[in-house]
């Protein structure tokens, strides 16, 4: 890609994704990930409808080039990014490094985790470079049986933040 559209790509707006970018999404699926691993229908609805799920996009030119998802439920002290996928064409220009950061931010977790084939080496280099540490295997977690590396990264800001919050609600309820 050019240093002209590597720029543009820097400035394009990343914004909610809704129920109404359902086809792009699928497309954008089938672009980016292989047919084991591209989400079925209605999963992708669920996570377009689902209230706990932070959803953001990049459009161009009509069409969703990148697309993050991240649950936000606490049932395990921390967040999991479900889903990240840029376009083969658009990728190695930071748009992944841009919708990762702007999914933290909307997610407000102490800790975000997620799951990476063992072979995708580009993005376990994204998610190094962005801070995350890997944190344990689950073997055999996709399709084909190829291990799954879980990484994670800590929000120190969101720790104290939610303890705080915590604790006012102890005082408030005893």
């Amino acid at each position: 890609m050019s240093a002209q559209a590597q720029e543009q790509a820097n400035t394009l707006p990343i914004t909610p994704a809704s129920l109404g970018d359902l086809w792009r999404l699928r497309q954008l699926e089938k672009l980016t990930f292989s047919r084991e691993d591209a989400w079925p229908l209605v999963e992708l609805l669920f996570v377009l409808v689902s209230p706990h799920i932070v959803r953001l996009k990049v459009d161009y030119d009509n069409q969703m080039i990148a697309f993050v998802a991240g649950d936000t439920r606490l049932n395990q002290g921390a967040g999991w990014i479900i889903t990240l996928g840029v376009a083969p064409e658009w990728r190695l220009i930071g748009l992944g490094e841009r919708l990762l950061a702007a999914a933290e931010q909307a997610m407000h977790m102490p800790a975000i985790r997620l799951t990476v084939r063992a072979s995708n080496q580009a993005a376990i280099a994204l998610y190094q470079k962005a801070g995350y540490q890997q944190v344990g295997v689950s073997p055999r977690y996709y399709v084909g049986g190829e291990d799954g590396l879980i990484f994670e990264k800590r929000f120190l800001e969101s720790l104290v933040e939610h303890s705080s919050k915590q604790n006012e609600k102890k005082q408030i309820w005893g």
